[in-house]
């Protein structure tokens, strides 16, 4: 189950459609910025530290982040099954650039908010 295309019908050469299509929703930089201070985590562990997602909806992220490259998936040949998920050199290139949009979302917050509720009013 994809949840977003390969490429953008509309302009399938746009890297920054192609990339935001895909990496702009609501959970993919959640759970890249989750596996940032593990070397590799299992999926129980993913769905505990990130507790409003649903298992559906984790399942479906991290298919579509190692489609992109950007999650690696390692099974194990055990009995049950283990499966680690870590990211990848692509997706700890892409960290810097989230750290600086945690850092501004944190210096902004409060005046965002404070405009939502004028407009509002």
């Amino acid at each position: 189950m994809d949840r977003q295309p390969l490429q953008s019908p509309v302009y399938p050469d746009c890297p920054i459609r192609n990339v935001l299509s895909r990496i702009g929703d609501k959970w993919s930089l959640l759970v890249i910025y989750t596996l940032t201070d593990a070397e590799k985590m299992r999926f129980g562990e993913l769905l505990r530290a990130i507790p409003d997602i649903s298992q559906k909806m984790l399942t479906v992220t991290l298919r579509t982040l190692e489609q992109d490259g950007l999650v690696s998936r390692r099974v194990y040949a055990e009995i049950p099954p283990r499966v680690e998920y870590a990211l990848t050199d692509r997706a700890r290139s892409l960290l810097p650039h989230v750290n600086a949009l945690i850092g501004w979302a944190q210096d902004h917050m409060q005046e965002i908010i404070a405009d939502r509720t004028r407009y509002r009013a």
